[in-house]
C-alpha cells in the first residue's frame, strides 16, 4: 500500500490512467470517487475491500478505510463512512423531527444503511417510523458492517417497505407528520425522488402540519438544482428553506437538504431541554440548527432570484 509520503505519484498516476474513462478507481491503496457531473473527485485511503455485490438495482461495495472505519459505496459514490455520518444523519432527521411539535408516525425514503432511522427513533414522542427502501440488499450489508444502526431495523416501532417510494407514496395521503427523504443522487433509482411530481406527493402524504426533509446536494456543485427544488417547493408549501451540513467524505465537503413544512417553520418549537432529552449526539445541537440555515449570499441571492 502506498503511503502519504508517496501521495503526489498516487495522483500523478490517477490522472495519467483514469482521464480516458472517468470511472471511480481503487489507486495505490486510495478509493477515488470520480463523479462525472461534478468534477470534483474524492479520495479515502483504505485498507481493505470488504463487500462488493450487485443488486437487483444498484452496485454495493464496502471497504475498510484506514481512519473513517467502514465506508458503503453505491453506484461508484461514497454514501456514508463510520468516522463522519453523524453530521449527515443527524442534521437529516433532528432538524424536521425539533422543528414538529410532536412528530409521532414518520416516513424515511432511502435510509437503507439505518443511520436515519436510528436518529428518529431517538424521539420518544415518535410512535411508527416506516423505512421505505427499495433494495433489501442496502439493508443487509448494513446490518454486517454498521453495527450501531442494526438494532434500528428490528425495533418494533420500525416497519420495513421494500417499494420504489416514487409509488408508495401516492397511497400515503395525510399519514406522516415528519417524512425525511434519505436518497442517493439524482440518477438511477433516485432520480425519481427529485422530481416536481414526487414532491406534490410528498405534499400530500403529509399531516395538516407537516414537515419534510430532502437530501438537496452540496451548494457549490449543485446551485441549479437547489434552485429548481426551492422554487417548485415555495409553490406547494407554507415554508421552504434549504440548510447544510459538513461531511468531508462527500464532494466539496457539504451536503444539503431542502426544507418543506406546511405549517411550522424551522425555529419556532426548538427547545433545548427537549433536545437535551435525546442522549449525547455528535453534530447536532441547537445553535448548529439554526446556523445551518445561514447561507451565503451567492445563495441567498439565487433562491431569492436577486
Amino acid at each position: 500500500m502506498i503511503k502519504h509520503t508517496s501521495l503526489f505519484f498516487a495522483v500523478t498516476l490517477l490522472f495519467s490512467t483514469s482521464l480516458m474513462a472517468l470511472d471511480p478507481l481503487v489507486v495505490s491503496g486510495f478509493y477515488v470517487e470520480w463523479p462525472e457531473h461534478n468534477g470534483l473527485p474524492t479520495m479515502v485511503e483504505i485498507k481493505k475491500q470488504t463487500e462488493d455485490l450487485r443488486s437487483k438495482y444498484q452496485h454495493i461495495q464496502m471497504y475498510e478505510t484506514t481512519t473513517f472505519g467502514n465506508m458503503m459505496i453505491i453506484d461508484d459514490v461514497i454514501m456514508l463512512t463510520q468516522r463522519d455520518n453523524a453530521g449527515y444523519h443527524e442534521m437529516i432527521a433532528q432538524v424536521p423531527l425539533n422543528a414538529h411539535p410532536n412528530p409521532q408516525k414518520v416516513l424515511v425514503v432511502g435510509g437503507g444503511d439505518g443511520g436515519t432511522i436510528t436518529q428518529v427513533l431517538k424521539h420518544e414522542s415518535v410512535k411508527e417510523v416506516v423505512l421505505c427502501e427499495i433494495d433489501e440488499q442496502v439493508i443487509n450489508v448494513s446490518k454486517k458492517y454498521f453495527p450501531e444502526f442494526a438494532a434500528s431495523f428490528d425495533n418494533e416501532r420500525v416497519t420495513i417497505v421494500a417499494e420504489d417510494a416514487s409509488q408508495y407514496i401516492k397511497e400515503q395521503q395525510g399519514q406522516f407528520d415528519v417524512i425525511i427523504v434519505d436518497s442517493t443522487d439524482p440518477v438511477g433509482p433516485g432520480e425519481a425522488l427529485f422530481t416536481k411530481a414526487f414532491y406534490q406527493d410528498l405534499h400530500a402524504a403529509l399531516s395538516d402540519d407537516g414537515i419534510a426533509v430532502t437530501q438537496s446536494e452540496s451548494m457549490f456543485l449543485y446551485t441549479d438544482l437547489i434552485e429548481k427544488l426551492y422554487k417548485q417547493n415555495t409553490e406547494l408549501f407554507a415554508y421552504t428553506s434549504y440548510y447544510y451540513t459538513l461531511v468531508p467524505t462527500y464532494p466539496s465537503g457539504t451536503i444539503g437538504f431542502s426544507f418543506c413544512s406546511k405549517k411550522h417553520d424551522p425555529f419556532s418549537h426548538l427547545n433545548a431541554d427537549r433536545i437535551a432529552q435525546l442522549g449525547k449526539l455528535e453534530y447536532y445541537n441547537k445553535a448548529m440548527h439554526k446556523a445551518s440555515f445561514q447561507l451565503p449570499q451567492y445563495m441567498i441571492d439565487r433562491l431569492t432570484g436577486k
